[in-house]
C-alpha cells in the first residue's frame, strides 16, 4: 500500500471514509422522502458559496459550508410555500445557486483553474481544515440521526401521520435539511460538486433494493458507500484519474451488478419453487385410466 505513505492520501482516505458513512446513510432518508435531487441542488448552492468566498478572498470551504446551510433552510421554507408542487423549491434554489456561481466565476477569471478540484473532486484538495469540517459534520450528523431515528423513520414514510402523532415535523424537517446541506458541503473535496449526489444516491439505491428492512438498508448503504469510496480512491491513484468520477463510476458499477444479481437470483428462486411444486404434486390420472 504505497499510496498510504503519502499524507495527502491518508487525509483523503480518512475524509472519504467519514463522508461515505454519513452520506450513504443520508441517502436512504432522502430517497424515502422523494428528495433525491436535493443533494444535487445543495451542491450547486455550495458551489456559489465557494465562488463567493474566492471572489471576496474568504476561505471558500467556510463560505461554501455556510451558504449550503442557508440554501437548505431556504428550500425547506419554499417547500412549505409550494406544498402541492414541492419539487419547484428544488428547481428555484438550483437555478439561483448555479447562476450565481457562473456570475462570480465570470467576474474573477482566475477562479476557473482552481475550481476544477471543487467541480470534480481532488485528493490533494483535502487539507486539515476541510478534514476538521468533515469530522465536525460527521459528529453532528451521527447525533442527529441517532437521537431522532424514530421520528425520522415516521416522517420519511408519511409526514401527515407523524404530525397527527404529535411530532414537530416542521422543525425536524428543517434540521434534516440543515444536516443535508452540511454533508453535501463537506463531501465536495472528495467527489466534487457535480458528482456529490452520486455518493448519496447510488449506495442508497442499491441498499433499498436488496435490504429486507429499513435499518438493514441504512447499514448496507453505509457499507456499499465505504467500499465504493475506498475502491474509487485506490483506482484513482493507480490510474491517475479524477477521484470524483472514479468513485461515482465504481458506485454505479456496484448498483448495476447488484440489481442484476438480485434479478438473476430471483428468477432462479422462482424456477426452483416451480420445480419443487411440480415434483411434490401427484400426477393426474388420465381419462383412460379412470375409464378402466
Amino acid at each position: 500500500m504505497e499510496m498510504l505513505h503519502y499524507d495527502f492520501m491518508q487525509r483523503a482516505f480518512c475524509a472519504g471514509g467519514i463522508i461515505a458513512l454519513l452520506a450513504s446513510a443520508l441517502g436512504v432518508y432522502l430517497l424515502l422522502r422523494r428528495q433525491a435531487l436535493m443533494a444535487d441542488m445543495l451542491s450547486h448552492v455550495s458551489l456559489a458559496g465557494v465562488a463567493g468566498g474566492a471572489y471576496f478572498h474568504v476561505n471558500p470551504t467556510v463560505t461554501g459550508f455556510l451558504v449550503a446551510i442557508v440554501g437548505a433552510i431556504t428550500v425547506e421554507y419554499l417547500r412549505r410555500a409550494y406544498r402541492t408542487y414541492s419539487e419547484v423549491s428544488v428547481a428555484i434554489i438550483m437555478v439561483g445557486g448555479l447562476s450565481l456561481s457562473v456570475i462570480l466565476m465570470g467576474l474573477n477569471k482566475t477562479l476557473n483553474v482552481s475550481f476544477s478540484s471543487y467541480l470534480f473532486g481532488s485528493v490533494v484538495a483535502v487539507n486539515r481544515t476541510e478534514l476538521l469540517f468533515m469530522l465536525a459534520t460527521a459528529i453532528v450528523g451521527a447525533l442527529f440521526f441517532y437521537l431522532l431515528r424514530r421520528p425520522l423513520y415516521l416522517i420519511s414514510f408519511d409526514e401527515e401521520t407523524a404530525r397527527t402523532n404529535g411530532l414537530p415535523v416542521s422543525w425536524i424537517s428543517l434540521g434534516f435539511s440543515v444536516v443535508t446541506g452540511m454533508i453535501v458541503a463537506a463531501a465536495m473535496p472528495i467527489v466534487g460538486v457535480l458528482l456529490v449526489s452520486s455518493l448519496i444516491v447510488l449506495p442508497a439505491s442499491l441498499a433499498i433494493r436488496i435490504s429486507p428492512s429499513f435499518a438493514a438498508a441504512v447499514f448496507v448503504s453505509m457499507g456499499i458507500g465505504l467500499v465504493g469510496v475506498f475502491a474509487g480512491l485506490s483506482a484513482s491513484y493507480e490510474l491517475s484519474t479524477p477521484p470524483g468520477g472514479t468513485i461515482a463510476f465504481v458506485l454505479l458499477v456496484f448498483l448495476v451488478v447488484g440489481v442484476t444479481l438480485k434479478k438473476a437470483l430471483k428468477k432462479l428462486g422462482v424456477r426452483a419453487r416451480i420445480q419443487t411444486v411440480q415434483e411434490e404434486t401427484p400426477a393426474t390420472p388420465s381419462r383412460v385410466t379412470r375409464a378402466e
